[in-house]
């Protein structure tokens, strides 16, 4: 078990590890994203670490990592929003803005929450800072940098739930999912249908959603949930293309 330990946290220090691969994508002001997120919202990133590239194809998603906001900034232009993550090395903690600062990202908001709601949602993910990364996923993650398998699109959300499961134990995507359902509020549900035992609609079916287990969850999940609004903090801040300078087109 020692042994595995020591290879997991080998892995995970090559995994963070800066990737090689062209980043085409625009980075996201930090001004605009202090200004524009709020606490309970998910932040996605599109991260440059060699891991990124595994979860990123498994997903078939720009998104490779997902931080849950804590805090917000406000008015003040000197404090960072603060973020929960789960990091590879270092486990769940606590983070500020600086974080993500070069790296293209999107908010991804929950629609209608109180904020007794949202607090509940930030005290579970404050609650596990401190809890290691589940390095049992590091491992599965790891098998596919290189070469990358062909793997069938039906099998890839499956590959990346072969952690240990251990309460203790996370990764980014399944730490925020949970905290979300401990309120039973829905990111990507199963949803069956049943009839409505009603006399008067005899045909008549409702939705019953059943809640998914948070082992299965990936950042993209949030990006396409139709219960998170996207947020580009760009476009919230008022966006006119008129201020922007463009280059001279070559002769």
């Amino acid at each position: 078990m020692g042994l595995l330990l020591g290879i997991g946290r080998l892995l995970a220090g090559y995994l963070t590890g800066p990737s090689r691969a062209p980043y085409a994508n625009v980075p996201t002001d930090e001004a605009a994203l202090a200004a524009t997120i709020r606490a309970g919202d998910v932040l996605l990133v599109d991260g440059r670490q060699r891991v990124s590239t595994a979860i990123k194809y498994l997903t078939q998603s720009t998104w490779s990592h997902a931080a849950l906001c804590v805090e917000a900034s406000g008015q003040s232009p000197v404090r960072r929003p603060s973020f929960i993550e789960a990091d590879a090395v270092e486990g769940v903690r606590l983070v500020t803005s600086e974080e993500f600062v070069g790296l293209h990202s999107r908010i991804c908001r929950p629609v209608g929450l109180s904020e007794i709601e949202i607090g509940a949602v930030t005290r579970f993910a404050r609650d596990h800072i401190g809890d290691a990364y589940d390095l049992a996923n590091v491992v599965d993650l790891a098998r596919f940098l290189c070469p990358t398998p062909p793997v069938p699109s039906s099998w890839r959300r499956r590959m990346i739930a072969l952690g240990s499961g251990e309460p203790t134990k996370a990764i980014c995507s399944t730490l925020i999912a949970q905290a979300f359902q401990s309120i039973r509020y829905p990111i990507l549900p199963a949803i069956t249908q049943e009839l409505i035992d009603d006399p008067d609609c005899r045909d008549c079916l409702r939705d019953i959603l059943h809640i998914r287990h948070h082992s299965l969850f990936t950042p993209r999940d949030f990006d396409v949930s139709p219960y998170f609004e996207i947020v580009k903090p760009t476009l919230a801040q008022g966006f006119d293309h008129h201020s922007l300078s463009w280059a001279l087109a070559s002769a």
